[in-house]
């Protein structure tokens, strides 16, 4: 008799410092495949930005606790999207949840409505933000800042959508052919095409702790987003200084019939010509500045070539046989200091 193969879900969850939240993240995991989704084996990925907390140690225990918590021990602190991308890379899953946050701002029941579009053959599924739970000013922010992104985009990126998504194992397999040192990794899932399908949920307010994303890094990764799929910074430089340098001449005829008609009476000799030479040259080196950033932008995008992540070591993944670890070194991802080991 044929033995039933059971699909695998694998679920990223990056984390730093979120030593209140670890637990409850798992046991939320863990409830939903139990309750509804028992037809599916799963894996827990934790990704650890070398917290300085209790996260370490409480990361260990899960792992030995639970044969489905696998975790990763980065070297220092290497963001979210990078070692998430890494995570997903790492992963043995037949489809992959990609980002789940550790303070289940985003509801792990999502998931259950993800699996079941998977099912129906969607290769992507990507969770809609379509309720914040947080300030009007920030709410407001990111929905301005997300409709930036796509609409200046190269590419079709949906509104209102992070990376909290399902997606197929072809998808990973054609996110490791992009070499990128750091990975805008909702754009790249967006620029592989395939069938996609959105569903829309509430965004929580965090129960327990606080975000150790400040201004900096949220600025940080929103340039990285700009950057990553649209040269529109580098276009309002160029439309910035042609404009100006058209505005310098217009100034500079203004100037010649205000001094036909009312002589030397608006401002000194030689101010005049002083403003135009300003405007102009000003105008002139942003033009050069904008050209000069195309270039330097697709260099930027070329030469990005440092490791993803350097990681200290890995708990639950089998020894010698740790899922993609050479693939993701091939594709610019991690590298591994310390031996695989197995906590059970």
């Amino acid at each position: 008799m044929d033995k039933i193969v059971r699909k695998k879900i694998s679920i990223v969850t990056p984390c730093y410092n979120e030593e209140a939240n670890l637990v409850d993240c798992r046991d939320a995991v863990r409830n939903v495949f139990a309750e509804q989704l028992p037809e599916y084996d799963y894996e827990h990925l934790f990704c650890d930005n070398r917290s300085t907390d209790a996260s370490v140690a409480v990361l260990r225990r899960l792992a030995q606790e639970d044969p489905n918590v696998r975790v990763i021990f980065n070297a220092r602190n290497f963001g979210p999207f990078r070692s998430t991308f890494n995570g997903l890379l790492s992963t043995s899953g037949d489809a992959v949840v990609v980002l789940l946050a550790a303070d289940l701002q985003d509801p792990p029941e999502v998931i259950v409505d993800f699996v079941r579009s998977w099912e129906q053959g969607n290769e992507i599924v990507y969770g809609i933000r379509a309720n914040r739970q947080e300030s009007w000013l920030m709410r407001n922010t990111r929905r301005l800042y997300y409709r930036l992104v796509s609409r200046f985009a190269s590419i079709d990126i949906p509104n209102d959508v992070g990376e909290f998504q399902l997606v197929d194992r072809v998808v990973v397999d054609t996110l490791r052919q992009f070499d990128d040192y750091y990975p805008y990794i909702r754009g790249m899932i967006a620029s592989c095409g395939f069938r996609a399908v959105g569903v829309p949920y509430t965004w929580k307010a965090r129960a327990k702790g606080f975000s150790k994303n400040r201004l900096y890094h949220l600025v940080d990764q929103g340039l990285n987003g700009l950057i990553s799929f649209t040269n529109l910074p580098m276009r309002a430089c160029l439309f910035l200084g042609t404009t100006l340098s058209l505005l310098s001449f217009v100034y500079a005829a203004f100037t010649v019939v205000a001094h036909l008609i009312f002589g030397r009476t608006l401002a000194s000799p030689g101010i005049a010509t002083i403003i135009t030479a300003i405007f102009f040259f000003s105008g002139v080196i942003l033009f050069f500045l904008g050209v000069m950033g195309e270039y330097i932008s697709a260099i930027h995008f070329q030469v990005r070539r440092r490791p993803l992540v350097i990681e200290r070591g890995r708990l639950n993944f089998e020894r010698n046989k740790t899922p993609h670890a050479s693939d993701a070194s091939n594709a610019g991802g991690s590298i591994s200091l310390l031996e695989t080991r197995s906590a059970a």
